[in-house]
């Protein structure tokens, strides 16, 4: 496996990346964090962390003391999910597992949130149906697409947008979900309301076609975000809660710029979190999906939104902001974004072919390459194996593909 071929590494040890900064309770040592990077390897039934290999992968990616990761999305309750692979952080089980992943963090002196996300339609329908489950979302029968239709209707398990009284018992998942995650350890938690999952499923016009208090308007499509949001602040406290948000994803059916009025939802959404910071509950940050991804499937460099940007959110939100989108290979725009005081800047794809990412962005060394192929799936493979630079050239590794 060789280095990435035609990139020219810089070394960001004199931008605002390696200087300290107080994000809610923690102090970071660098402004490197580790994107939340779903890799579906949990153990199935019960959805549990796979501790056989998630200790070692958290371990590797934390041993640069202060830094800051953010976990593999987890499902807040059974209805939430759909996808068998996927950990939980509903259950006994799942949060004793969880516990000793974190420990391991905490032992290499940094820190991690875990990030939480409920799939919506997203899931897949056979699965929930073999579960005793409905297949929900914001609106009934609005699909991903085609396909995703077809396999509703085979299982004979459509989408049912949720009722009133079954958003509030999801926005209880969601705060059940934070004391779990506290109660496992972790320092935080971060509401996954980003790239066509559940709750950007409401916030978006594409898929929520409803008409009462929870669909039509922004301040109705924003209603269940800002109320998971409170649960969760009222859970574990304000300085313990992160929320992501991609403004310009079109990944799963979503908007994008597609919607040239969609961005008023988001900066009326960023307005009620500074109200909230201003009332004595800011959270511990915001975390931005950059337009330069707005399908995380696709490779770096395809789907980007040209014309678009997220500075429009320093303006009104006032604290902190976590910044992702194939950045790894694009250290000169880092550094640009780097300027503002308050970013922070997120890598993911490239954290998991690269363990020591953090000693590499700050050296200025080559990255590893990585395969995509082996992101997601049931084995050590792709997963513990990459090696840090220092056993890459030991191991006789080159530019070569």
């Amino acid at each position: 496996m060789p280095f990435v071929k035609d990139f020219k590494a810089e070394s960001l040890e004199d931008t605002n990346l390696f200087r300290p900064m107080k994000i809610g309770n923690m102090n970071l040592d660098h402004r490197a964090v580790m994107a939340p990077l779903t890799r579906l390897r949990a153990i199935y039934p019960g959805q549990i962390p796979n501790t056989d290999y998630g200790i070692e992968y958290y371990d590797q990616r934390s041993r640069r003391k202060g830094t800051f990761l953010i976990s593999e999305a987890a499902i807040i309750s059974p209805q939430a999910g759909g996808i068998d692979d996927a950990p939980g952080i509903w259950s006994e089980q799942q949060v004793e597992a969880w516990s000793k992943i974190i420990e391991k963090v905490h032992e290499n002196g940094s820190y991690i949130f875990i990030q939480f996300w409920a799939l919506g339609r997203h899931a897949f329908p056979g699965n929930l149906k073999r579960d005793g489950l409905r297949y929900v979302s914001a609106s009934d029968d609005v699909y991903i697409d085609d396909s995703r239709q077809a396999i509703a209707f085979y299982a004979n398990n459509r989408q049912h947008g949720l009722t009133k009284t079954e958003i509030q018992s999801f926005v209880q998942d969601f705060a059940n979900a934070s004391k779990n995650s506290i109660k496992a350890g972790a320092d935080g938690v971060e509401i996954h309301s980003a790239f066509g999952f559940f709750l950007n499923q409401f916030l978006d016009p594409i898929s929520n076609k409803r008409t009462d208090e929870y669909g039509g308007s922004i301040e109705n499509r924003s209603r269940i975000v800002l109320e998971v949001v409170d649960a969760c602040i009222e859970a574990v406290g304000a300085e313990k809660v992160g929320i992501r948000l991609s403004p310009w994803a079109r990944y799963l059916g979503m908007s994008g710029s597609t919607d040239p009025t969609l961005l008023a939802t988001y900066c009326y959404l960023l307005g009620e979190l500074e109200k909230r910071g201003r009332a004595g509950k800011r959270l511990a940050y915001v975390h931005l999906g950059e337009p330069r991804v707005t399908d995380p499937f696709l490779t770096e460099g395809k789907g980007m939104e040209m014309f678009g940007h997220n500075d429009f959110a320093f303006s009104i939100w006032k604290g902190p902001i976590i910044r992702s989108g194939n950045l790894a290979l694009h250290p000169e725009i880092a550094k640009d974004l780097l300027k503002n005081d308050r970013t922070l800047i997120a890598y993911g794809r490239f954290w998991i072919s690269n363990p020591d990412l953090v000693d590499r962005l700050e050296k200025g060394l080559p990255l590893n390459k990585y395969d995509r192929g082996t992101f997601l799936g049931r084995t050590d493979k792709g997963l513990l194996d990459y090696p840090t630079y220092d056993e890459a050239i030991k191991n006789g590794w080159d530019y070569e593909s």
